[in-house]
């Protein structure tokens, strides 16, 4: 099977949302896909085979696991449907330490025979690169779960839902889209569904169904005359849900700040209510006058605070970034140890509360154990704004005198070795009682931004500059309207220290990437970033579209 072969979409949009869409595996009928294959048992016998010959040949530790993975993919634009896509990858990978070093094989001959001989190579790979090995590879210690299981708590397959029905939802969006004054309407849905059996020599036999749904319009407005155009992107988020996120219900609806006519999103999303209301935002912002520079005060909601958390947080605080291993791939980190050994690093003001947490109902990134078998959880990374931890897996811990995984450990597919990814990394709410509105009445002059833009950062994650899809100027406490042109700038350490204010947990909401992309050969990772609005203060903002 060729697993990297790539379908190029336009208009998705700035920063993890730019990356080719990765087409795993052959394509494969609808019907295949809702086929099991494989009963838990069988692949429980077969793991041990894997277990057996990997320690018969020197392996002091062994890890294998059975990975099916199914995509799905509806590509829809005005009243066409442009590509629909059904694949499934299925194989085996099996990881080991021997000789004290690490060594990975894999193969989709899922019988007793292949993976056999795949045990056999990753021991053999391991002893080979033994001989470069400085130190031996030291995993924190995991008492053996037996036989355990978990799933992502879906209502709805999203899998079973006819494909006429996801087809009529995504063209009823674009033609509401048209009708409401847009040139053009793109709608893209996207289904994710890892079946994954891990078996290691400590004793796990861990099965895992994870799903993971994500709906995006791009509507765009086109004024001929002036020569200008103005897009927009849903407001909805990629989640770890089942098709009920795609039944909307009233409760999930927030309605934004009085003055904007913004219409918010949480548990479930109204599609076609928000492509209408993309077609009339992006007229609006069109005609919207551009905004001078200067510093202001931000008021930044979730969807938008999520990519800001995401590059400026999730990513500086990846271990192995801050110990170098990832220079060649966006960088390192400018949050390096030393900072971390003093406990008295300010990452950012006292309100600044950043957890990572692989256990948030919804999440992209939530499973109950990560890729190595370990448990999941919830821990602290910066404390009442001061940095207190970083992510780690079990190979990395004793680097921080730590004896506990953080169990944030994955593959992208069976094919992949599994090393470090981010975890969800969330912003916690304030805790006292304090809305939106409460937020914008305290502004004397500032900007509230909406959804995610263009962005770009350092190879340290420390000096940035973002963009957004909707941004509003705030005068004497009141939304006065539409503004454009507007990019922030700012540091990591600078802009978490400004923040100010948090609403409450009733605001809470989460951002999410399908496709943030790490290591050599690289890996695609879905991962959520939970917040509230936040509001920070002396922020500069630029004027885009002025020349330099």
């Amino acid at each position: 099977m060729d697993r990297r072969n790539f379908l190029q979409l336009a208009g998705l949009g700035a920063g993890a949302m730019m990356l080719p869409i990765p087409i795993f595996g052959k394509d494969v009928s609808i019907e295949h896909m809702l086929d099991p294959l494989m009963t838990v048992a069988k692949k429980k016998t077969l793991s041990n085979i894997g277990l057996n010959a990997a320690k018969s040949r020197g392996a002091t530790y062994a890890d294998v696991r059975i990975g099916r993975y199914l995509n799905q993919y509806v590509i829809t634009r005005e009243n066409k449907v442009q590509n629909l896509v059904n694949t499934e990858s299925f194989g085996v990978g099996i990881r080991v330490i021997a000789n004290g070093t690490w060594g990975f094989a894999s193969t989709n001959d899922v019988t007793k025979e292949g993976i056999a001989k795949a045990a056999e190579q990753a021991v053999a790979i391991a002893k080979a690169n033994s001989k470069f090995q400085k130190e031996p590879v030291k995993l924190a210690p995991v008492k053996g779960h037996g036989d355990v299981s978990w799933k992502t708590p879906i209502k709805k397959n999203a899998f079973k839902v006819p494909i006429s029905d996801k087809v009529d939802l995504l063209l009823k969006a674009n033609s509401e889209a048209l009708k409401n004054g847009a040139t053009y309407a793109a709608n893209y849905l996207f289904l994710v569904n890892e079946q994954k059996y891990f078996a290691s020599t400590e004793g796990s036999y861990i099965d895992q169904d994870v799903h993971r749904i994500w709906s995006t319009p791009n509507i765009s407005i086109v004024d001929r005359k002036k020569g200008k155009f103005q897009s927009r992107r849903g407001l909805g988020a990629p989640m770890g849900m089942g098709y009920e996120y795609m039944e909307p219900k009233a409760k999930d609806k927030i309605a934004g700040p009085k003055g904007t006519g913004v219409t918010l999103y949480r548990d479930s999303y109204d599609l076609v209510q928000d492509c209408i209301d993309a077609a009339k935002q992006a007229k609006a912002m069109l005609s919207a006058k551009s905004n001078k520079p200067g510093k202001y005060s931000l008021v930044l909601e979730p969807n938008h605070l999520g990519l800001t958390i995401h590059e400026s947080v999730g990513h500086p605080l990846e271990l192995d970034r801050v110990l170098g291993y990832e220079a060649n791939y966006a960088g390192t980190s400018f949050a390096t140890l030393d900072k971390w050994k003093t406990k008295k690093f300010n990452y950012g003001s006292k309100l600044v509360n950043l957890v990572a947490d692989k256990t948030l109902p919804g999440s992209l990134g939530a499973v109950g154990y990560d890729d190595e078998g370990v448990k999941t959880k919830k821990w602290h990374l910066v404390k009442d704004g001061v940095l207190v931890n970083y992510q780690a897996t079990r190979d990395q811990v004793h680097m921080l005198d730590q004896n506990e995984s953080h169990g944030c450990c994955y593959s992208q597919s069976w094919n992949d070795v599994q090393f470090q990814r981010m975890p969800n990394v969330s912003l916690e709410p304030g805790k006292e009682k304090y809305s939106v509105n409460d937020m914008i009445k305290d502004v004397e002059k500032g900007i509230y931004i909406v959804g995610r833009g263009s962005y770009s950062i350092d190879q340290q994650r420390y000096n940035f500059q973002f963009g957004g899809t909707l941004f509003f100027e705030i005068k004497d406490g009141k939304i006065t309207g539409p503004v454009r042109d507007v990019a922030y700038q700012s540091n990591t350490q600078e802009f978490w220290n400004s923040c100010t204010k948090i609403c409450d947990d009733s605001d809470y909401r989460v951002f999410g990437s399908f496709f943030d992309g790490k290591g050599q050969p690289s890996q695609v990772s879905a991962v959520s970033h939970g917040s509230s609005t936040t509001r920070f203060d002396n922020v500069n903002v630029i004027n885009t579209a002025r020349k330099i």
